[in-house]
């Protein structure tokens, strides 16, 4: 009998996957109850490979995959500074899996890919955040050993 190996659960975003992320990206910001960022001239796409495979880039997406090798979620990061810790640690700005494709394990095998992230960049810890409407978000984390501090997020537009 011939044996199949499953694709791997979790890999870092290439250049052709940009046409998916950004439709999960749109499915969480609807999900998130966020307005839909207008595109802009170059498109969001466009502005987005620019960023993460420039040279030297300090911006990084996992993707989640399917056993059947479909691209389900994605977990996006920056490595960021702690002013009070003078030190950098990696910052995971969005992690989000598509509804059905939730309760399989991609979360976990994301951030367990986020972790390794980290320790490969000499990054200490990962923070994020969550809508504290989030309960399945929260009971997720939760069940990871993450712990949740209280505070707003403020946005000041100067465009």
């Amino acid at each position: 009998m011939e044996h199949t190996s499953a694709a791997p659960a979790v890999r870092p975003a290439r250049p052709e996957d940009l046409p998916r992320l950004v439709e999960l990206m749109g499915e969480h910001m609807a999900y998130e109850r966020s307005a839909p960022r207008p595109a802009g001239p170059a498109g969001l796409a466009g502005r987005l490979g620019a960023q993460l495979f420039a040279e030297g880039s300090r911006l990084w997406v996992l993707l989640a995959r399917t056993p059947e090798g479909e691209v389900a979620g994605y977990a996006a990061c920056s490595a960021e500074f702690s002013f009070w810790e003078a030190r950098e640690y990696l910052h995971m700005d969005c992690l989000y899996l598509a509804e059905e494709a939730r309760g399989h394990g991609l979360g976990a095998a994301l951030m367990d890919g986020v972790a390794a992230l980290a320790r490969e960049r000499g990054l200490g810890r990962v923070e994020w955040q969550t809508p504290d409407w989030n309960e399945g978000a929260i009971r997720f984390y939760d069940r990871l050993g993450a712990t949740g501090k209280p505070k707003l997020r403020y946005a000041l537009p100067v465009e």
